[in-house]
C-alpha cells in the first residue's frame, strides 16, 4: 500500500472505488446505484469544466471571503517555548467554519443538476448551518438531519439553521448524534433522489461524497501552501500540520496540498471523557474495518461486531468512524493519529483564548491541545501550524457549564 506523487489523494482507488485495497467503496443499495452514477459523472465533468471552476471561485472569494487569515500565535509559542506555532484561521470564512466550502460546491452541483431542494447531516451544526445557509443564497431549499442529542447541545447553530429558512428533522434513533443523522439522511434521499441532492457534511460516505468534500475544503491548504511560502520563503524542513479528526473533511483540506512535501500530518481524535471507556479515536485506539455509511474504514465496534457507543465533549468529532481517506493515510504512515480527551480540549480552549485573539471551537482546541503537548519538547527552528477550523461561538453553554465562563 503506497500513496502515489502527483496524483490527487482522492483519485487514488482501485476501480471498486477502493484506496488501498482496503477502504472506501459503494455499499449501497440497488436504488442508490443511479443517483451515484449520475452524480459520479456529472462532478467528474464539473471538475473539467472552466466555467464552473470559475463560479466556484468567485463564491469562494466573494461569498465565503477567502483567502483566511494566516498568524503566527506569538504569545502560545512565547508561553510554551520550544517550536513556532501558527494558526490557519478557517473560522473566519463566511459561517465560522471550514463547512462553508463543501456546502458552497453542493448548492452550485445541485443548481447544475437541475435540483430544486438539498438536504444534509450535521454533528456540531456547522455543516447544516453552511449548508442551509448556501441554500438561501442559491434559491434551493433545504432540509436538515440532526440527532436529537446535538440539537441539545448546540443550541446556537440549530438556532441559525432555522434563520435560514432550513428545516429541522431531529434524529431520535440509537445515540441520537451524528452517526444516526447521517443514516436517516442518505435513508430521505434514497426516497426523494429525483427532486433532490444530498450534501454530506464530511469526508464520509459512498465514493463520491467523499471526492466533492475533500476537493471542496482542499481550497484551505492551496491558500495555505501560498501563505507558508510567503512567510518562510518555502515549506520549511521540519512542519507539523496539526488538525482534530472526526469525519475527517477539515483535516483533508488542511493536508492536501502538502501531500507531497516532507510536512508531517498529525491528526487529533476525540479521545472522550478522562474517566470513561467511551471516546470517539477509531484510528488511535485500534479499532477493525467494518462498512458505515457505504464505505469500509476502520468503525468503533462492540463485541458482536456492532456499531459501538462514542462519547465526546465535541458533537463535531463523536463519530464512530471516520473517512476512508484517513484510514489509508493511517496504513501508508503518511499521517500519524492520537487522540485528546475532553478535559485537554477544554485546557487547551481556555489557553488560547486567554493568550491570543482568536477563541477556538471545541473541534480544533483537541487539535490546540496536542500542539500544546508537544511544541516544548522541540526546537524553535521547528513550525506547527493548527487549522483553527471553527468558532467557539456554538460551544458556549457547553463551555460555561463546564469552566464556568465563556471566553471570546
Amino acid at each position: 500500500m503506497k500513496i502515489k506523487k502527483g496524483i490527487p489523494l482522492i483519485d487514488q482507488h482501485d476501480k471498486n472505488f477502493m484506496y488501498g485495497g482496503k477502504f472506501g467503496g459503494n455499499f449501497i443499495p440497488e436504488t442508490l446505484k443511479k443517483p451515484i452514477n449520475d452524480l459520479t459523472n456529472l462532478f467528474a465533468k464539473l471538475r473539467k469544466d472552466n466555467k464552473f471552476l470559475k463560479e466556484r471561485d468567485h463564491y469562494f472569494k466573494t461569498y465565503i471571503g477567502t483567502p483566511t487569515p494566516f498568524i503566527k500565535l506569538e504569545n502560545l509559542t512565547n508561553h510554551l517555548g520550544g517550536a513556532q506555532i501558527y494558526a490557519k484561521v478557517v473560522s473566519e470564512a463566511n459561517g465560522g467554519a471550514h463547512k462553508i466550502y463543501n456546502a458552497t460546491v453542493h448548492c452550485l452541483i445541485a443548481k447544475r443538476a437541475g435540483k430544486k431542494f438539498i438536504v444534509g447531516d450535521t454533528g456540531a451544526g456547522y455543516a447544516g448551518k453552511m449548508l442551509s445557509m448556501a441554500a438561501k443564497k442559491f434559491g434551493l431549499k433545504c432540509k436538515i438531519f440532526m440527532g436529537a442529542k446535538d440539537i441539545k447541545r448546540q443550541r446556537p447553530n440549530v438556532e441559525a439553521i432555522k434563520k435560514n429558512g432550513a428545516k429541522i428533522v431531529p434524529v431520535t434513533s440509537g445515540s441520537q448524534t451524528l452517526v444516526d443523522a447521517v443514516s436517516e439522511c442518505m435513508r430521505y434521499w434514497v426516497a426523494n433522489n429525483d427532486t433532490t441532492n444530498l450534501c454530506v457534511g464530511s469526508t464520509v460516505g459512498p465514493n463520491i461524497f467523499i471526492k466533492i468534500c475533500a476537493w471542496s475544503t482542499a481550497q484551505i491548504s492551496r491558500e495555505l501552501m501560498k501563505q507558508v511560502k510567503e512567510e518562510f520563503g518555502g515549506v520549511p524542513k521540519k512542519i507539523k500540520l496539526l488538525n482534530c479528526v472526526g469525519g475527517g473533511s477539515s483535516a483533508m483540506g488542511f493536508w492536501n496540498e502538502f501531500m507531497d512535501t516532507d510536512a508531517e500530518f498529525v491528526g487529533i481524535e476525540a479521545g472522550g471523557p478522562k474517566n470513561s471507556k467511551l471516546h470517539a479515536a477509531p484510528l488511535t485506539n485500534g479499532s477493525k474495518i467494518g462498512i458505515l455509511h457505504g464505505a469500509a474504514q476502520y468503525v468503533i465496534q462492540d463485541k458482536e461486531g456492532q456499531i459501538g457507543s462514542t462519547e465526546s465533549i465535541s458533537a463535531g468529532l463523536d463519530y464512530p468512524g471516520i473517512s476512508p481517506l484517513h484510514c489509508f493515510l493511517k496504513d501508508t504512515r503518511r499521517a500519524r493519529y492520537t487522540s485528546a480527551s475532553d478535559e485537554e480540549a477544554l485546557k487547551a480552549y481556555q489557553l488560547v483564548s486567554n493568550l491570543e485573539n482568536i477563541s477556538p471551537s471545541l473541534e480544533p482546541s483537541h487539535a490546540f491541545a496536542e500542539a500544546i503537548k508537544i511544541a516544548p519538547k522541540l526546537k524553535s527552528s521547528d513550525v506547527i501550524i493548527v487549522n483553527s477550523c471553527g468558532d467557539s461561538i456554538k460551544d458556549k453553554d457547553i463551555i460555561k457549564q463546564k469552566l464556568g465562563s465563556y471566553i471570546r
